[in-house]
């Protein structure tokens, strides 16, 4: 049998495409010929992975590993000024500016992506692809097109969308620590109804345009592929509804924890860090919201007050001002960025955002965590976190250091539980187990 050709498309963001160049190199091992396909500035990133590159432009949104340093065009940055501004209000009014600048930022120039798709197809000509749930404006034009391809879903599985009361951008579900109240939640389900006709009329005109013998999708948020969903998640049983038509192939994580090497820099730091037998915690929160210097003081500060233990700070543009803040305190070290999965498996404990790789990737290393959601899927992966039990979950918007310091204390303390946990819902996992059985149930549907 003549070996697969598939592009893997990733929008244009460090947490999607990290993981999806993961999967992408886990299909070419499996023997697959692999093209991945993103925006130029993630050309490093294939041939680290050792994929050929294809450019794809998806518009005006981007984020290459740190959001307030990467290069963007002035309405995009303005998008992620008003969203940073909005997660200091509350979880719903962080949701509300995400659902209100959503037009701009996952189907920006659906006309320009069907042209460059429709180009790279006819060049490539590949069996099928392997897109990203949240790239919508490519799987219209692959749907318009015809073509096949199997969807990857980075986040949460609510991201995928099921039934006729679940709306694209309202949580299934809350961790016990944010429970917003009635009138706000009723504001933002009127928002994403409101986006989901939008999406769908716009879906709908645009496949009558393009291909008129084409149904038109039910639902734009809902459209997936009729043949597999890869998750970047492990299957929980208590998941919403999910389509039950493709085959569901949970992969537990999508990294290399556990196999990525820690660079010999940070083999002295970790050890300077964790001298006497103390405690590593990792505080991190991700590529957007290392810009809450505010919550990430507060962190440290909580986490210091506890015996044994040392702080190792991800802190993005903030690293600067959070190091004159803790200058010579000797437990506590601040880095702009850190090799997060080569660390994992030297962490006591990790203090995050809710972030799906965040959570996938301390399952995998069975490392416990504090999670802070604030915004997007995070407070459905907090929920799914205090429910396995893999951890706590906090409102980073009523945090105090002395209730970090209670949580990262009786974390620290579950660790032998968690790995347990953790074991059991990774065993089956991980990224070449995931493409494997991807592999297998785009050759066994029709063509």
């Amino acid at each position: 049998m003549p070996e697969p050709r598939i592009v893997v498309v990733s929008p244009p963001f460090a947490s999607h495409a990290r993981p999806l160049a993961t999967v992408a190199a886990a299909l070419a091992d499996g023997g697959a010929d692999v093209t991945f396909a993103c925006a130029p500035a993630f050309a490093e990133l294939a041939e680290q992975a050792g994929l050929r590159f294809e450019p794809l432009a998806f518009g005006d949104n981007a984020n290459t590993g740190i959001a307030e340093r990467t290069r963007q065009q002035e309405a995009g940055a303005q998008r992620l000024t008003e969203f940073l501004e909005a997660t200091r209000a509350g979880a719903v009014p962080a949701l509300l500016a995400q659902a209100r600048h959503r037009r701009a930022d996952m189907l920006p120039d659906p006309e320009g992506v069907y042209r460059a798709v429709r180009r790279l197809d006819d060049r490539l000509r590949p069996d099928w692809y392997l897109v990203d749930q949240l790239a919508y404006a490519v799987t219209l034009a692959l749907y318009t097109l015809g073509r096949r391809w199997a969807a990857f879903c980075p986040g949460h599985p609510g991201y995928v969308l099921d039934g006729p009361d679940r709306f694209f951008g309202l949580p299934p579900y809350w961790p016990d620590a944010i429970r917003p109240p009635s009138a706000e939640l009723a504001e933002l389900r009127a928002e994403a109804e409101a986006n989901d006709r939008l999406f769908t009329e716009l879906f709908t005109r645009f496949v009558a345009e393009h291909a008129p013998g084409r149904p038109a999708p039910r639902s734009a948020f809902g459209l997936t592929s009729p043949e597999a969903v890869l998750f970047n998640y492990p299957e929980l049983p208590w998941l919403p509804s999910l389509p039950s038509a493709p085959a569901r192939i949970f992969a537990g994580h999508c990294s290399d924890v556990g196999t990525a090497g820690l660079p010999a820099d940070w083999r002295d730091r970790v050890g300077r860090l964790t001298d006497g037998g103390r405690r590593l915690v990792l505080v991190s929160f991700g590529t957007f919201l290392s810009a809450r210097d505010d919550v990430l003081a507060t962190v440290v500060h909580g986490v210091a007050a506890l015996e044994g233990v040392s702080v190792l700070v991800a802190a993005g543009d903030r690293a600067g001002s959070l190091r004159t803040a803790f200058a010579g305190r000797d437990r506590i070290e601040v880095a702009d960025h850190v090799p997060q999965r080569a660390l994992l498996p030297e962490a006591s404990a990790v203090v995050h955002h809710g972030g799906n790789n965040s959570f996938t990737e301390c399952l995998a290393a069975g490392v416990p965590a504090v999670a802070l959601p604030f915004s997007s899927d995070q407070f459905a992966v907090a929920h799914d976190l205090e429910r396995i039990p893999a951890g706590r979950a906090l409102d980073p918007h009523r945090l105090t250091p002395e209730t970090v310091t209670e949580a990262v204390a009786a974390v620290l303390a579950s660790g032998p539980r968690v790995r347990e946990a953790a074991a059991r819902l990774s065993a089956a996992g991980g990224p070449g187990l995931a493409a494997r059985r991807l592999l297998t149930a785009m050759d066994r549907s029709p063509r």
